[in-house]
């Protein structure tokens, strides 16, 4: 233990971690050394929501009907409201949305713009009410879900269960 904390210091004192990351590090060495792990497990089993699946993945594609066939074809994923841009391809409680983009994609590529989590016991009012207390700017998508930013910036849909491909709307 004295090893660590020791590197720990040397990080700091060469400005490799931050004070906040030196004092993170260190309590969370302490708190494990001292056999208080479950203290720990405890407090993220109290967290305000209850993630139980991915619901979807939003998936901005250049063609989205090739991204289709091929889904269905090879994982037998069940195509419902396809619209001539955008479809569901729906796997047990989970379903892909491979759409055309608003805009171009930069170089023709792929890419994943949000991924929908469902959580159990979905009270809109409260979930709305915590994301705002966590200053996360909660955006509605629909009555059963908001949008919000993870720390990456990354767009993170939170969800009830009664979101699912055949209420989509694709």
């Amino acid at each position: 233990m004295e090893n660590v904390v020791i590197s720990l210091l040397d990080q700091f004192e060469r400005g490799q971690i931050t004070r906040r990351q030196l004092v993170q590090s260190l309590t969370l060495g302490m708190v494990a050394a001292s056999g208080s792990a479950p203290l720990l497990a405890a407090a993220a089993r109290s967290s305000p929501f209850k993630a139980v699946a991915v619901n979807h993945i939003s998936y901005q594609v250049p063609d989205y009907a090739r991204i289709r066939d091929f889904y269905a074809d090879l994982l037998g994923m069940q195509v419902s409201g396809d619209n001539g841009r955008q479809c569901a391809l729906s796997f047990g409680p989970t379903f892909l949305i491979p759409r055309m983009p608003r805009k171009p994609l930069p170089d023709n590529q792929p890419r994943v713009d949000h991924i929908c989590y469902t959580i159990e016991n979905w009270d809109r009012t409260a979930v709305e009410a915590e994301l705002k207390r966590r200053g996360l700017d909660p955006k509605p998508d629909r009555e059963t879900s908001f949008h919000v930013k993870d720390p990456a910036g990354f767009d993170v849909q939170i969800a009830s269960r009664d979101m699912d491909a055949a209420h989509l709307n694709p």
